[in-house]
C-alpha cells in the first residue's frame, strides 16, 4: 500500500529533473567563474559559502553533532572535495560538452571499484558499457580540436571521484542526520581546497561581477539547494530510476554550451559524446528492465 506521507511520483521526479537542470548549470557558471578566478580558489569560496548557508541551517541540530558523526563526513568529504577540485580543473581545460558527458562515466566506474574492492560481479552489460565508453573516447581523443586533453583526462578523473563518493556515502554513513553529514562534507571540501591553495601556485587573477555571480549560483543551487532535493526525494525511486534521471546532466551541459558559450563540437567529437553516453545509459536501461520485470513477478505472485 502506498504510504500516505509518500509524495506524488510525478513531483518527486519533477524535482529529481530539476536537480539535474541546477547541476547542469554548474557546468556553465563554473566555466565562467574560473575563466577569472583560479579553481582552487572558486572551489573555496563556493564551499565556505555553502558552509555557511548550512550552518544556519542546521544551527538547531548542531547539539546533535557527534565524532562519529563528524568522521563519516569528513570521510565522503574527502571524496567529494577530490570530486569538486577535478571537476573545476576539467571545466577549465575542456568544453562543459565534453565535461557534462565525461562526467557522466560514474556509471560505469561504480561497478568497476565494486568488483575490484569487494569481487562484485561486473556483468556483459557493464563490459559493454566501458567497451562503447573507450570507443567514444578514442573519437575524442582522434577527432580533431584539441583531442583529448589534460581538461577532458581530469573530468573523467572527476567522474571516478563521483563514482568514489557515491560508493563511500553507501558504505560509510549510518543512519546519520544528513543535513550534519552534508555540513560536515562541505566544511571538509572547504579544508582540502584551502590545502589546494596553499600547495598549487596561485596565478594572478581578478575579481569580476561574472565569477562572483557563479560563485553564489555554484554555492547555493547545485550545493546546498540541489543536495536538499536529492535526500528529500531519492529515497523514493529505485537507484537505477535516479541513475537514468542523472543522466540528463550532461544534456543540460551541451544545451548551455552550444546556447550560451558558442561551443561546436566537429561531427566526430558528436558521435564520440554520444557513444560515451550511450554507454552510461544502456546499462542503467538493461537494469530498469530487470528491475520492471521482478516486479511484475512479485506482482504476479503476490496476487
Amino acid at each position: 500500500m502506498t504510504n500516505p506521507t509518500t509524495p506524488a511520483m510525478n513531483r518527486v521526479y519533477f524535482f529529481l529533473v530539476l536537480t539535474t537542470f541546477f547541476w547542469g548549470g554548474s557546468f556553465l557558471f563554473t566555466k565562467i567563474g574560473v575563466a577569472t578566478i583560479p579553481p582552487q580558489l572558486f572551489v573555496l569560496t563556493r564551499f565556505i559559502l555553502a558552509t555557511a548557508i548550512m550552518l544556519v541551517v542546521c544551527s538547531r541540530r548542531l547539539n546533535r553533532l557527534d565524532s562519529g558523526t563528524v568522521i563519516r563526513g569528513m570521510t565522503v568529504g574527502i571524496a567529494l572535495g577530490l570530486t569538486n577540485l577535478s571537476f573545476v580543473f576539467g571545466i577549465q581545460g575542456t568544453s562543459i560538452s565534453r565535461a557534462g558527458i565525461l562526467n557522466n562515466l560514474f556509471v560505469l566506474f561504480i561497478p568497476v571499484i565494486t568488483s575490484i574492492v569487494w569481487r562484485d560481479r561486473i556483468g556483459r552489460v557493464n563490459m559493454a558499457g566501458i567497451a562503447l565508453a573507450v570507443a567514444g573516447i578514442v573519437l575524442l581523443a582522434t577527432g580533431g580540436g584539441s583531442g583529448f586533453n589534460r581538461g577532458d583526462l581530469l573530468s573523467t578523473f572527476c567522474a571516478f571521484m563521483i563514482a568514489i563518493h557515491i560508493i563511500s556515502v553507501s558504505k560509510v554513513l549510518k543512519n546519520d542526520d544528513v543535513f550534519l553529514i552534508t555540513l560536515v562534507q562541505f566544511a571538509t571540501v572547504s579544508l582540502i581546497a584551502g590545502t589546494a591553495m596553499l600547495l598549487l601556485p596561485l596565478p594572478a587573477f581578478s575579481v569580476t561581477t561574472p565569477a562572483v555571480m557563479s560563485i553564489i549560483y555554484c554555492a547555493v543551487f547545485p550545493t546546498v539547494f540541489c543536495f536538499t532535493l536529492q535526500n528529500l526525494y531519492q529515497r523514493y525511486v529505485t537507484p537505477t530510476r535516479a541513475g537514468l534521471v542523472y543522466t540528463l546532466d550532461p544534456v543540460w551541459s551541451l544545451i548551455a554550451g552550444f546556447f550560451v558559450l558558442g561551443e561546436r563540437l566537429n561531427g566526430r567529437e558528436w558521435i564520440g559524446c554520444g557513444i560515451i553516453f550511450l554507454a552510461a545509459l544502456l546499462p542503467l536501461l538493461f537494469r530498469l528492465s530487470v528491475e520492471s520485470r521482478l516486479i511484475s513477478s512479485y506482482l504476479k505472485r503476490g496476487n
